[in-house]
């Protein structure tokens, strides 16, 4: 996995050089967090990564994301778990420019390669917005995702890294979008450290 997110980063260098994220940081813990559950297993069964933007903490921004497991590959991108900064400021950013971001969210090729854009909504537009703006649907979000799976059968060949480059290229415009209205987190060294 540290090889395959080192060559993914060498392809970001050429279409989103603010993304290349250290393997160290941008590869998840193998041991499940198995204090609130009733299955004990000790390891999980999928390998995944996270990659996002230089200057911000993980989940802060928008970000890209895979992993690979026996049963399947995953891949995803946008905005998962901001917070109430980020939510309320993603949304002013799209309420202002709503045309542009769905002109984005509409581009054939990330259509081609990924499923429609998800997240999780509140059941109305929040306080402060107004309920008839063209983009409610939008600004109702809590979180702006794109999400797919794959058959597991490419993963341990060559074509692997081309599938999770095409698939973060054609995201790219959006997630960029997502981050335009957001500040860079004051980091920390525990932050660096991982």
């Amino acid at each position: 996995m540290t090889t395959l997110v080192e060559a993914v980063n060498r392809g970001l260098a050429k279409f989103g050089p603010d993304y290349i994220t250290s393997p160290a940081s941008a590869i998840y813990r193998i041991y499940r967090d198995t204090r609130f559950s009733k299955d004990k297993t000790p390891y999980k069964t999928h390998i995944a990564a996270s990659l996002w933007k230089r200057g911000f903490t993980k989940h802060a921004c928008g970000g890209l994301y895979f992993s690979v497991s026996p049963k399947e590959i995953e891949f995803a991108g946008g905005v998962y778990m901001p917070g109430p900064e980020q939510l309320l400021a993603i949304r002013r950013h799209i309420s202002e420019h709503h045309a542009r971001f769905r002109k984005l969210t509409m581009n054939a090729k990330l259509v081609s390669l990924m499923e429609p854009l998800k997240g999780a909504a509140l059941s109305r537009v929040p306080k402060g917005f107004d309920p008839t703006h063209p983009a409610a649907d939008l600004i109702q979000k809590k979180q702006w995702l794109y999400f797919m799976t794959m058959e597991p059968s490419v993963a341990g060949t060559p074509q692997l890294l081309e599938e999770v480059l095409n698939r973060f290229r054609a995201m790219m415009p959006v997630v960029e979008f997502l981050n335009e209205p957001l500040k860079p987190a004051k980091v920390t060294i525990e932050d660096l450290l991982g």
